[in-house]
């Protein structure tokens, strides 16, 4: 439980609707939601790759509602968002390497569900919609670091997918103003993320692996590079977001990071200090999709939305890794 605070006003008459309220980030908005008193926090997800342990917990909220469904249905979209003032809009298929192998399903949830989930927040009158983007929009983009107005041009399924869900927000906010946000995350890593499974991401799979001292894989020459942001970082973002009242702020993308960025081989030794392990890792062919280096301005998110990240890479990895090292042991 983290007790920083990302808000001043009282969140007691609103209701909010968090889609993917199942997942690893998603659950985390809807703790800190339900932690700081929001009169109705709603979750929809279908459990494609959320987990009920994650929102098990948070039955004993009376103002805590869940819905089991899917956003590629339009009408389950609906019911979601009856009633709503705020959509935090986290439910997508992940990966870029899920996304190379499942092109079609990657664009009917990541793409069509979003339309849905517009849709339906537009017809209900939503004040304001948050939606997750992706650092995978910048493609083959060189320069570092990472400006919103500069990208190149996509290299998966996957950031292709993100970078639709930009272009049809803002055709939602030209067009039936919708008032809309949304947020390309950089590396999101912490408690709750999923180190199962083919597509799991780097961090879980390095403190498991570790912890269970089997093999641990590195793609490429781990010289790559990434602005590995803790998810209460990711979380802040959408409570300022949801909760903005700067005008300028609306129908604008941001990047959410932290502004520094670590390789991947780096990444590996710091957990491997943290568990005090000698096991060394594996190196494997590159992956298909992945762009090279990664680093991100957040200027434009400190300015107009208020972000300030409160966890850095060494803080953010210690209280993950202490996550990971309570549920093993």
């Amino acid at each position: 439980m983290f007790e920083k605070k990302y808000h001043t006003a009282d969140l007691a008459p609103h209701s909010f609707l968090v889609t993917g309220g199942a997942g690893f980030i998603g659950s985390n908005i809807v703790e800190y939601l339900l932690r700081h008193g929001a009169g109705k926090v709603r979750v929809l997800d279908n459990f494609a790759t959320g987990k009920r342990e994650n929102v098990s917990i948070f039955a004993k909220y009376p103002q805590y509602e869940f819905m089991e469904g899917d956003i590629c249905d339009l009408e389950t979209c609906r019911r979601a968002c009856a009633g709503i003032e705020y959509v935090s809009h986290q439910a997508a298929l992940g990966s870029v390497p899920r996304s190379i192998q499942e092109p079609y399903n990657t664009n009917k949830v990541n793409v069509g569900g979003f339309v849905n989930i517009l849709t339906a927040a537009k017809d209900a009158g939503v004040k304001m919609l948050v939606y997750a983007s992706s650092s995978s929009v910048y493609g083959d983009e060189e320069n570092l670091p990472k400006v919103e107005s500069r990208i190149g041009r996509q290299l998966s399924p996957y950031a292709v997918s993100k970078y639709a869900n930009e272009l049809y927000a803002d055709v939602f906010y030209r067009t039936y103003g919708l008032n809309i946000i949304g947020l390309r995350y950089f590396n999101i890593f912490g408690p709750r993320q999923d180190p199962n499974g083919p597509y799991a991401a780097v961090i879980p799979l390095f403190i498991s692996g570790l912890l269970n001292n089997k093999p641990v894989y590195i793609d490429g020459d781990g010289e790559q590079t990434r602005d590995f942001t803790f998810v209460e970082n990711a979380v802040q973002a959408n409570i300022l977001a949801m909760l903005t009242t700067n005008k300028e702020a609306v129908n604008e993308v941001f990047n959410v990071a932290v502004g520094e960025n670590f390789t991947i081989n780096e990444l590996y030794h710091h957990i491997r200090s943290l568990l005090g392990s000698n096991l060394e890792p594996q190196y494997r062919a590159p992956r298909k999709g992945d762009v090279r280096d990664s680093l991100a301005d957040i200027s434009k998110a400190k300015k107009l939305l208020g972000y300030h990240p409160e966890y850095n890479f060494n803080e953010g990895l210690r209280l993950t890794v202490d996550y990971f090292r309570h549920i093993y042991t």
